[in-house]
Order: C-alpha cells, then structure tokens, then sequence
C-alpha cells in the first residue's frame, strides 16, 4: 500500500492541476504552482513576506521571488504596514482579486466534481477527517 504522504500529494497535484487549467481558461495561465500556493496563503487581508515564508515553509527569498513576479503581472501591491514602520505587507490589487475569486469559484467547481467522484458522504468524512487537529 502506498503511504499517506503520498498518497495526500498526489491528491493535492490533482486538485492543483485542475486548478491551473481552470486558470488557464480565465487567462491566468501565466501563473505557476508557486504563485498559486502564494495566493492561496495570502487571502483576502495584507500579510508580510515573512509570514509568508513561514506558510509556505520556504526562504524569504523565495516569497520575495514570488512576489516580485506577482508584482509584475500587477496581481498584488505592496503596503506600508499600520503597526510596523519598517515592515511591509503584501496584498491583492483590484485585479488580483478578481484573480483570486476565479480561483475560488474554480476550488468549488472542483470540490464539487470530487463530492459527485466520491459521493456526498465520503466527501464529508475527507473533509472531517482533513479538518481534524492533528497536533502541532
């Protein structure tokens, strides 16, 4: 039997795959996985680069990367920071909202083809058992 590590990133590649066509067709398609996992930390209030980085388990480095390439398609914007004069935060422009709520609405269109795939009640035993604490 294949172990749960795999078995859970193989999942996550198929619902990122499905994600990244629904991009596509939206004309996103320029952004990558990266982006993608960025975004998907970010939601809809500004964070900081470092936080970030922590998220996501890699460098700050790597987010600056990230971001700035996210800053050239015009998808987010930096702000100074209301509680930290050196720190600033990263959030959506106008058109990266309209990025991410494409993005979500494509997650629900695939939630929902996998709840028809699994059925209702297997879907919500995966959501339960995903939603579980499973300790630090």
């Amino acid at each position: 039997m294949k172990s749960l590590r795999y078995l859970l990133a193989q999942r996550y590649a198929w619902m990122e795959a499905r994600l990244h066509e629904g991009a596509e067709r939206a004309g996103y398609g320029y952004i990558t996985p990266a982006m993608s996992r960025m975004f998907g930390q970010m939601g809809r209030e500004p964070i900081g680069l470092s936080e970030l980085a922590r998220r996501l388990m890699v460098s700050r480095q790597a987010v600056h990367q990230l971001a700035g390439e996210a800053l050239r398609h015009g998808l987010v914007e930096l702000v100074d920071s209301p509680s930290h004069k050196r720190v600033r935060l990263l959030r959506f422009t106008p058109e990266g909202e309209a990025m991410y709520a494409s993005g979500t609405r494509d997650l629900g269109e695939i939630e929902q083809r996998l709840a028809e795939r699994l059925g209702a009640q297997d879907m919500a035993a995966l959501q339960r058992i995903l939603a579980q604490d499973w300790g630090d």
